[in-house]
């Protein structure tokens, strides 16, 4: 595969906006969960939910696009100037000649619940103001961004749940690859609904307790919100990292289960690392899936024995919560943020380590000198996705 210069990413989560917000907090060991309620829900969980998004205000021209989760989107994209970044792509190559590659698994399902609350009530008609092509649909994010910051090129939604904002990587890389664009917006957006608050505690995922990937006692996952966006360009003079390799497998084991021994996973990575020319001892850190259930960590420790047995990694979840179809994308930037930083994240929330996993988890953070890295990303119905980044010369 040929690699791909990244000029410019940027993350916005429950931990902040921006870069550096994130760079200070991984430091730090801190965590953006809290125990808390979302719009009408009747119970408490920890979420990882992300400041300001309900006070932003669209431009009037984007009006149709109003809803928390393009809130949400433009928010992220004004965060360490990435809008005025993809502005410069545009007047380099052509506003025809960028594309845009969003993942995201509900998009603005809140907006169709909150019409389903003002229905007539007699004849039970949705409110006229309720635009479903511009917020529920999930092309929607890909047609907001996109007019958004005036670019032209192909644009689409990937939802493939939790490795949604991974995969679009791979989307970008093979139309460079082909010569259709020059640059590409890639990256995930997800804010919370009821129905992903209700349907995880109906799967029996929530954890009660703040989520622990890794530990003896994890219970499952804490959700989150998040929108995390990089720009890919077939040339750059100061790129910030390089997309080297794009690993993608579909098991198609379980509806929501993985393959129990992460062979699934484990043909990601290993797809990851002969596409960027790689060997499993060429790579420094990698950023797990790590939702910290119970199945899907002790799988993904499987498949990390299986490839890269003795690589240092920690999941991010326990600072950001499961940000779902953003997930991807978020873990992309944090693990591009350890290549330009030399931070290895901990694992913020391990109390106990599961004495039956055997990754090389990294409880606290750590510095090191890192020349790759990798970000895995596995979603519902067994698709599997791992990155692999290389640090700017």
């Amino acid at each position: 595969m040929t690699r791909w210069p990244v000029s410019a990413y940027t993350l916005t989560t429950a931990l902040g906006r921006g870069i550096d917000a994130h760079n200070r907090a991984l430091r730090a060991g801190a965590t953006g969960l809290r125990l808390q309620r979302f719009e009408t829900a009747g119970f408490e969980a920890w979420l990882g939910l992300v400041e300001g998004v309900d006070e932003v205000e669209l431009p009037a021209t984007l009006s149709d696009f109003d809803c928390r989760n393009h809130r949400l989107a433009w928010q992220g994209m004004q965060a360490d100037g990435f809008a005025a970044r993809v502005q410069q792509a545009v007047q380099r190559w052509g506003a025809h000649r960028v594309g845009v590659f969003m993942g995201t698994s509900t998009s603005g399902i809140l907006q169709t619940e909150q019409a389903y609350r003002r229905r007539d009530p007699v004849s039970g008609a949705l409110p006229p103001d309720l635009h479903y092509a511009e917020t529920h649909n999930n092309s929607a994010l890909a047609r907001f961004v996109q007019a958004a910051l005036g670019v032209q090129g192909p644009a689409w939604s990937v939802s493939t749940a939790c490795s949604s904002g991974a995969k679009v990587f791979g989307s970008a890389a093979r139309l460079l690859a082909l010569g259709l664009i020059d640059a590409a917006v890639v990256g995930g957006v997800d804010s919370l609904c009821l129905t992903t608050l209700y349907g995880f505690d109906s799967l029996e995922l929530l954890s009660p307790d703040i989520c622990r990937p890794w530990d003896a006692q994890r219970h499952g996952l804490s959700l989150g919100e998040a929108a995390a966006y990089a720009l890919l360009e077939r040339e750059a003079s100061a790129p910030v990292a390089w997309l080297r390799g794009v690993g993608e497998s579909s098991d198609g084991h379980h509806m929501s289960s993985p393959l129990p021994d992460g062979a699934g996973a484990a043909l990601a990575m290993q797809q990851a690392l002969a596409q960027a020319g790689l060997a499993a001892a060429d790579i420094d850190y990698i950023n797990l899936h790590g939702t910290a259930t119970l199945n899907n960590d002790a799988a993904e420790d499987q498949a990390m024995a299986r490839v890269f047995p003795g690589v240092p990694c920690s999941s991010t979840k326990g600072a950001t919560g499961h940000t779902l179809g953003a997930a991807g994308a978020v873990e992309a930037g944090i693990a591009m943020l350890a290549l330009q930083t030399g931070l290895m994240p901990g694992g913020q929330t391990l109390q106990q380590r599961d004495p039956a996993l055997v990754a090389n988890y990294l409880p606290q953070a750590r510095e090191a000198r890192l020349g790759h890295v990798a970000s895995n990303s596995f979603g519902f119905g067994g698709t599997n996705v791992c990155l692999v980044f290389g640090a700017a010369e």
